[in-house]
């Protein structure tokens, strides 16, 4: 357990001096705040082009509405900012060019990818309860009042989301150490956020794990325990292919 302890540290203090990381949690907080404020608004004042995009959430009122059209767009920017954050957390080795450096370290590779997959899953936690209460405060003080028991588990259910999302975009860590690349990473969880949303808008149900916690946060009854159960899956088989690709990267490819 020592080499891990010590690769922690290591990826923790990385991750507190991050400039991409405060400016990742700020635009994914602010974007999602800012954005769920301004529609819930429009929707209030009977914006006719606002009401026909949310749909059926347009019939809601209050703090049901305001946390429905949060869940749905943090669903998209939450995969969207949490993979371009894991992209370059795995990338920047190879971007960076300290690669080859690590491989005179005494601590295995697939321990320092473990390091950077632990960080970067409580780095989410951390974003998670920051977006609860800033979507909170906000919420007061836009006049909805205190919220009840069903807006304060919607809010927990957010924060579930935002850590599950952390874990949906594992197969990023994978792509960007198989191509090398940051590039490969962003466009993996690119086409992740693409495949989720047209599940979503074609009323796809819960056996799609990359879309199920977003139809959970949503709408709880539309997803089995069984079918959130699935999305364990995800981080799994990817997280030991990450672990594989990082234990027999090569100096010379």
């Amino acid at each position: 357990m020592r080499p891990l302890r010590a690769a922690l540290r290591v990826e923790t203090t990385k991750a507190l001096a991050s400039t991409v990381l405060r400016a990742t949690t700020m635009i994914l907080v602010g974007g999602v705040v800012l954005l769920t404020s301004t529609m819930t608004w429009a929707a209030a004042a009977g914006n006719e082009q606002v009401l026909a995009q949310l749909g059926p959430l347009a019939d809601l009122v209050g703090w049901e509405r305001y946390t429905a059209i949060s869940a749905q767009i943090t669903a998209a920017g939450g995969l969207l900012a949490l993979g371009v954050a894991l992209s370059w957390s795995v990338g920047r080795e190879f971007a960076d060019g300290t690669m080859s450096g690590l491989f005179a370290l005494p601590v295995a590779r697939r321990t320092i990818v473990a390091a950077k997959l632990i960080v970067h899953v409580a780095w989410s936690v951390c974003v998670a309860v920051l977006l609860a209460m800033a979507l909170l405060a906000v919420g007061i003080a836009s006049g909805l009042g205190m919220p009840d028991g069903d807006a304060t588990q919607a809010l927990a259910r957010l924060s579930v989301l935002v850590v599950l999302s952390s874990l949906l975009v594992f197969p990023v860590a994978w792509a960007v150490t198989v191509g090398r690349s940051l590039l490969v990473g962003v466009a993996v969880v690119v086409g992740i956020v693409v495949v989720c949303q047209v599940v979503v808008v074609a009323g796809g149900d819960g056996w799609m794990p990359f879309a199920a916690p977003a139809l959970w946060a949503m709408d709880p009854a539309d997803v089995s325990p069984g079918q959130l159960v699935l999305v364990a899956a995800v981080p799994v088989v990817f997280g030991v292919l990450s672990l594989q690709a990082w234990n027999r990267l090569e100096l010379d490819r």
